[in-house]
């Protein structure tokens, strides 16, 4: 099966939506990128602190965000 395919519908909360934040990987129902909550969790936030900031966020989401960029590398979807 196609892997993007796959990807669009693996997931409970993230989305691809080239209207919001430039087709970029979305909190479904937000313009919060995947990107920023992995970015807030490499600098050591803990997730309080992330949803503190989003709170449109729940720990789900962030756990998600953790397991789309595990995926991501697994399937070698992005070249280094």
């Amino acid at each position: 099966s196609d892997l993007l395919s796959e990807a669009r519908h693996a997931y409970d909360y993230i989305v691809i939506d080239s209207d919001i934040c430039h087709g970029k990987h979305t909190f479904k129902d937000t313009r919060i990128m995947i990107s920023i909550v992995l970015e807030m969790l490499e600098e050591g936030a803990p997730i309080k602190e992330i949803i503190d900031a989003y709170p449109d966020l729940t720990p789900r989401h962030v756990k998600e965000a953790l397991k789309f960029a595990a995926k991501v590398t697994e399937k070698n979807l992005l070249p280094i």
